[in-house]
């Protein structure tokens, strides 16, 4: 389908939302168009519980309309929002690339993986009730945090506010607590993929995660794309992952190629600053799937899962500031004399992913002042 983005919720001046499909700068009411009263909510959580059938079937039945000329409402004349209700969210580390390119700049001198990065997906429990939709502006965190040169903490606000450049994945079809869903399972549970800024204040992070990990550094935002790209539409994105070395355990050896082609931008106050392919990241969505419920952790209807920052292997290619500017020692061009380390006051940040025809929802946001 030739300018597909994916599914989301919108609302017109009554304010009323409903489902929608997004064709380049187009919506079509799904609800209108007669596929369904699950498309009459204010989530996209009914449809996704319908399970694998119901969304390829609906996605045809999208296909066939839209070809054949059905009215599409102008994106500018709607409001989009959350797509899903998010009970749970977790965020991985799975980029190879970047959990170096941090070992090198927070632990010098040192082997730059830790001793488990390679044999497992690395993750942390976020916090689902600051996630926002795409166009949310994030206001500046405060937190307590201290510089190597400080004596002892203060409190304020962040001065080395972050990004994070992440594919998200969503569950449709819910498991049950006590059963693990291994990575053969992960068609019939997940629906499709979104992009994901998971914002993170290195100053509070650098001081409070050890040794339990991100907490008040993370989980004050986090953007998602107002659209869910699903699994249907990559299907010819798909494509050998990296090699993994050691061989994983069994509960994370998965059959076929989970690698996805996805070219990758980040955007910074109109200059781009970043590119890259998420077909690069180590552990593969299916691994981190298994690993977040070979426990027996149960998964809900509209549950997020992001891959953690995904950053290449070349200048240029990094997901995030804290590797672009090598931990604020080198300075980011951004053309007409603008130059940053971290984000200010005022800068607005989009991600943007395309998959040959299909155009994955964008991320922005604007960055206020602290309140503090």
């Amino acid at each position: 389908m030739n300018g597909a983005v994916g599914f989301g919720v919108f609302s017109r001046a009554d304010g009323e939302r409903r489902g929608g499909f997004r064709v380049g700068d187009g919506v079509l009411d799904l609800a209108a168009a007669g596929l369904g009263s699950v498309f009459e909510a204010a989530s996209l959580n009914p449809f996704l519980a319908l399970g694998r059938a119901a969304w390829e079937d609906t996605l045809e039945r999208v296909d066939q309309l839209v070809t054949g000329g059905a009215e599409l409402l102008p994106l500018a004349d709607v409001t989009s929002h959350l797509p899903v209700e998010v009970r749970d969210y977790v965020d991985f580390n799975s980029s190879l690339e970047h959990a170096t390119n941090l070992g090198r700049l927070l632990r010098p001198n040192t082997e730059p993986l830790l001793p488990n990065w390679r044999h497992l997906p690395v993750g942390y429990h976020g916090r689902a009730g600051t996630l926002v939709v795409s166009g949310t502006p994030v206001v500046r965190p405060c937190g307590q945090a201290k510089a190597p040169d400080e004596q002892v903490p203060s409190y304020g606000p962040s001065r080395r506010l972050d990004i994070e450049l992440e594919l998200g994945f969503v569950v449709g079809v819910a498991s049950d607590l006590g059963v693990p869903v291994p990575s053969a399972a992960f068609r019939d549970h997940v629906f499709g993929v979104a992009l994901v800024n998971d914002w993170s204040a290195r100053d509070i992070q650098a001081w409070e995660y050890q040794p339990l990990g991100p907490f008040l550094g993370k989980s004050f935002a986090t953007s998602v794309s107002s659209w869910i790209t699903p699994l249907a539409l990559l299907e010819d994105r798909f494509v050998t992952p990296p090699s993994q070395e050691p061989p994983p355990l069994p509960y994370l050896r998965v059959d076929g190629d989970w690698g996805l082609d996805l070219d990758l931008e980040v955007e910074l106050s109109g200059a781009v600053v970043s590119r890259t392919n998420a077909r690069g990241l180590y552990w593969t969505m299916p691994q981190q799937l298994a690993h977040a419920t070979v426990n027996g952790a149960s998964i809900s209807t509209g549950d997020l899962f992001a891959s953690g920052t995904i950053s290449g292997a070349v200048p240029g290619s990094e997901g995030s500031l804290i590797e672009l500017t090598a931990n604020g020692a080198n300075l980011l061009d951004l053309g007409d004399g603008r130059m940053r380390t971290f984000l200010e006051d005022g800068d607005e940040v989009v991600l943007r992913g395309r998959a040959g025809d299909v155009e994955l929802g964008e991320v922005r946001g604007l960055v206020l002042p602290a309140t503090c």
